[in-house]
This record gives C-alpha cells, sequence and structure tokens, in this order.
C-alpha cells in the first residue's frame, strides 16, 4: 500500500515505523506545503495517509482508505472532504506522560525541593524537620475536580486517589462513585463541582460542543483559592475569561500547557495567545508538551502499525476509529 507521511507533526513518528508494518509498502515523506507535482500526485493516490490537517487548502484526496491521525485531536481535518468510506482513526498512548506531568506540576507546589537545593548550597538549613520554618503542606490535603472521565481522566482520578487526593468527576455521562470517585457530576452540572473542589483539571478534547465551554461563569463558579489545570485542548477555555480570573485573582493560579497560537511559518516562535499571560506571576506556562515523550510516540507507533496491518489484509477490528 502507498503510505503518506504528512507534515513535519507525522514524520516525528516515522523513525523505527517501518519494521513495525507487515508486508510491502511505499513510504513517502511529504512537507507540510505540498507544491511540487511529485508530491500533489503522491498525495492524492495515497492509500494511507498519516497526518494531523486535511481541509481544502491541500490537494483532494482520491483513494484513501485509511487517514490515520498520529495524535489524539482531529480538529484539523475537515470530514466532509474526504473520500467516501475513507477511516479516520487516532492515537492515544499519552495518558501516562501527562499524568506525570499534572502530577508532578501540583506536587512542586508543596514540595519545595528546588529551593530547599538551593538553599542548603548556601548553608541554609530552611526545611530542617524540627523548625517550624520548614513546614511545607501535602498534596492530599487538597481536593481534585476532572473535567472529561476519557483517556486521561481515568488514569488522571487513578493517580490523583493513590496520593490521597479527594476525586471528583464531571462528564457528559454521569460515572459512578466508587472507591477512588467522591463525587461524580453530569457536565450540565459543573458548577456544583466547580464549588466544591480546590484543582480544577480540564481534560476535555476540542468539538463544536466543547469549544469555549469553560468561561466567564465557570471562573467564577470556582473557590478563590482554586488551582486550574489545562492539558485538554486550549480552545476549550474562553482565553479572555482565563486571563482575567487570573490577572484579578479571582482564582489563585494556573498550569497552562495547551494555548490559543502555536507555532507557524509565518512565526515559528510566537507567544502562545493573543493575551499577555507571560506578564502574570499566577500561572505556570509549558508549551504543550505534557505528552511528548518516547513512550507516547512508541505506543502511538504501535497504534498506527497495528490498523495499517490489519487494513492490508483486509481485516476489521481496527481501533480508536472516529469515523468511518
Amino acid at each position: 500500500m502507498n503510505i503518506v507521511f504528512h507534515g513535519k507533526n507525522a514524520q516525528t513518528f516515522f523513525s523505527d515505523f517501518a519494521p513495525l508494518l507487515e508486508g510491502d509498502h511505499a513510504i513517502k515523506l511529504l512537507p507540510d506545503a505540498l507544491e511540487s507535482a511529485e508530491d500533489i500526485s503522491c498525495y492524492t493516490s495515497a492509500d494511507i495517509v498519516v497526518g494531523v490537517k486535511y481541509d481544502s487548502s491541500l490537494p483532494a484526496l482520491t483513494k484513501t482508505k485509511l487517514f490515520h491521525v498520529p495524535g489524539a485531536g482531529y480538529d484539523g481535518l475537515d470530514f466532509s472532504l474526504l473520500p467516501n468510506k475513507t477511516i479516520v482513526c487516532n492515537c492515544f498512548g499519552h495518558e501516562q506522560a501527562i499524568i506525570e506531568y499534572v502530577m508532578s506540576a501540583l506536587l512542586l507546589r508543596h514540595v519545595p525541593i528546588t529551593d530547599a537545593d538551593e538553599r542548603l548550597r548556601k548553608g541554609d538549613w530552611k526545611y530542617w524537620a524540627g523548625g517550624a520554618s520548614g513546614l511545607r503542606t501535602e498534596l492530599s490535603s487538597e481536593s481534585i475536580g476532572i473535567i472529561g472521565y476519557g483517556h486521561i481522566g481515568k488514569e488522571l482520578a487513578n493517580r490523583a486517589h493513590a496520593f490521597g487526593m479527594d476525586v471528583s468527576i464531571a462528564n457528559r455521562s454521569r460515572v459512578e462513585a466508587s472507591s477512588h470517585i467522591k463525587q461524580s457530576y453530569a457536565l450540565d452540572d459543573l458548577s456544583s463541582m466547580l464549588k466544591d473542589v480546590d484543582i480544577v483539571v480540564n481534560t476535555l478534547p476540542l468539538s463544536e460542543n466543547t469549544e469555549g465551554f469553560i468561561g466567564q461563569k465557570e471562573f467564577k463558579d470556582m473557590k478563590k483559592s482554586a488551582v486550574f489545570v489545562n492539558v485538554g485542548r486550549g480552545r476549550v477555555v474562553d482565553e479572555k475569561a482565563l486571563f482575567d480570573a487570573l490577572n484579578e485573582s479571582r482564582i489563585a493560579s494556573a498550569i497552562i500547557d495547551t494555548w490559543y497560537v502555536y507555532p507557524a511559518e509565518s512565526d515559528s516562535n510566537p507567544l502562545p495567545a493573543s493575551l499577555p499571560f507571560h506578564e502574570l506571576d499566577n500561572v505556570i506556562m509549558t508549551p504543550h508538551m505534557s505528552g511528548w515523550t518516547h513512550g507516547t510516540v512508541k505506543r502511538r507507533q504501535l497504534t498506527m502499525a497495528r490498523n495499517i496491518n490489519k487494513l492490508a489484509k483486509g481485516e476489521g477490528d481496527l481501533v480508536n476509529i472516529v469515523s468511518a
């Protein structure tokens, strides 16, 4: 089968990918901008496309059987333009990495390891056990509310419970309370959860129903001492509402990994929002890095290879089908 890895994002998954495939395949790496006749012909006639974008700015695909997104988000695809019967699949495998990111960021608020190290190198024993000046707080003293109970939400609930936190969930369908979930809410009752928890974590993907879902009202419902964490999509959260809530100290702080502005050919190093989040001292800003590990790449490669092998052999049972 003719397989195309389209664009820089997709090509990060190419190294060591071919040995995972069964049978003979022709694999071509294509740039984001398809300009040469050869590249356009290769793209339009591909049986399988690995990529994150497909819209009217690209040449029309004519025979694609499988469009495989190498990540979880597929908001860059215009499904109406795909050939009939094209299967669209995505990948997960980033849960472990994202959970480690979230728990690390939250733990650093309670365990001042870096500060303790810097102080002790200067002979400052501030955090020595037995002294009142070094007493610190514990993550287990805080409750966490997770918006969305998909791949990320489920794993985060498990880890937060393991750290002794009270865990609440807000999800489209109500999740049954269990040994590690104290309280469950429907998304249309999100306000009730926000008023009750210390830490709010958004894990929702971007869709027509979730864009701007967390806005001014939701930040007003949160505790003034609340910490907001976004590892879902940036635009699930209204940019101005988030900025105002932080700038006006309506919530205590935020940890933001997903944004509103991303690098492009016209600007490879932009600030991540139209508003000056970088001027605020109550937000930790990271460049959409939470799920990006060697483990994530490998797990996604295995998912894509499995689906391609199944398709090539005429077998069904593809995983992570978004549309068929």
